[in-house]
């Protein structure tokens, strides 16, 4: 299993002081007893989250549990400003969502490399007493202190970005799919439950184009209600455009078995029916010509009103209708 994967962090976050403001009143050399010069406060660090495509996951920001920004400056004399504290930004994947721990609200989500939000803003500077000068108060010898700055638990939460999502039971054949049409390399075993964890894989097609496939971790009944590995995956078919629906031709009824798929997306979030669907049937190198035939038939005549998409028959261990499957999709994603 692939352990560096992190896709849910929960940060503490401490944005920076804001600096005080300067009480200075001026003097020099001709001016024993000058008016108000004291200088703003600069305001404390910003936390800051940054998209960057070169990121999959949010490993990084795993152990790092406190993210704490710099105090600003204080004001000075001849109404000079203090500096501002230095930002911290956290570098993120696309496709990351802020929300706040206390209460689960949205904060905001990138999906741009280069795109800066401010997750936390710093306390802002006091101000100097230049400002509190009036023509009852010529002298004033006070200033103000710098905003406190904030802390705040955050947690972070990475929905995969990919053009096409795989969707099927533990064992439909979506990892020996993807290790067959990408360079990814996913666990293969005949075992449920082998892909933990979101594999994603680029899918080269014709004339250097190319197309993201993400291998899901296998739906089961009751997946929506949080049975099984349940809706942590689940989240990650929400960013999909295309969903490839896998389905083994030695199941019982393959039909059915797409229903129950279709109803487990359903239940978590009626929205994932309105993407693009595909459905796949693996597996044809274990069956002959003949069964194929029947299989097709059969299908024909369920697939109609809202369950009809288009399907195909294919093997990816030996290639059986791989390439028309990637001209499907691009089609579908174009």
């Amino acid at each position: 299993m692939d352990t560096n994967f992190v896709d849910y962090v929960r940060i503490c976050c401490r944005s920076g002081k804001g600096g005080k403001g300067s009480t200075h009143l001026h003097r020099d050399k001709l001016t024993a007893f000058g008016g108000p010069d004291g200088g703003d406060g600069g305001r404390g660090g910003h936390i800051i989250l940054r998209g960057n495509k070169q990121f999959w996951t949010l490993i990084h920001l795993k152990y790092r549990k406190h993210i704490i920004a710099k105090q600003g400056g204080d004001g000075g004399s001849s109404h000079k400003s203090g500096k501002e504290g230095e930002d911290e930004i956290l570098d993120v994947p696309l496709g990351t969502i802020a929300r706040d721990l206390e209460t689960g609200e949205f904060i905001c989500e990138i999906t741009e490399d280069g795109q800066e939000i401010v997750l936390l803003p710093g306390g802002m500077g006091g101000r100097g007493n230049a400002h509190f000068k009036s023509p009852t108060n010529q002298t004033p010898r006070y200033s103000q202190p710098g905003e406190e700055g904030k802390e705040e638990w955050k947690i972070l939460e990475l929905k995969v970005l990919a053009d096409v999502g795989l969707v099927g039971f533990p064992n439909a054949g979506k990892s020996t799919l993807l290790s067959v049409v990408s360079a990814a390399k996913p666990e293969i075993a005949n075992y449920p439950f082998t892909t933990l964890v979101p594999n994603l894989g680029i899918v080269p097609y014709r004339d250097y184009k190319s197309f993201v496939m993400a291998d899901i971790p296998g739906i089961i009944e009751g997946a929506s209600e949080g049975k099984g590995l349940g809706t942590r995956f689940l989240r990650h078919i929400e960013r999909n455009s295309t969903l490839l629906f896998m389905v083994s031709c030695q199941s019982d009824n393959i039909y059915e078995e797409y229903k129950i798929l279709l109803n487990e997306l359903k239940e978590y979030n009626p929205e994932l029916m309105d993407k693009q669907r595909i459905l796949a049937i693996t597996k044809c190198d274990t069956i002959d010509d003949e069964l194929i035939e029947e299989l097709e038939k059969d299908l024909k005549k369920r697939m109609k009103g809202k369950f009809k998409i288009p399907y195909l028959f294919i093997s990816a261990q030996s290639g059986y209708h791989i390439q028309e499957l990637k001209d499907m999709l691009w089609e579908q994603l174009n």
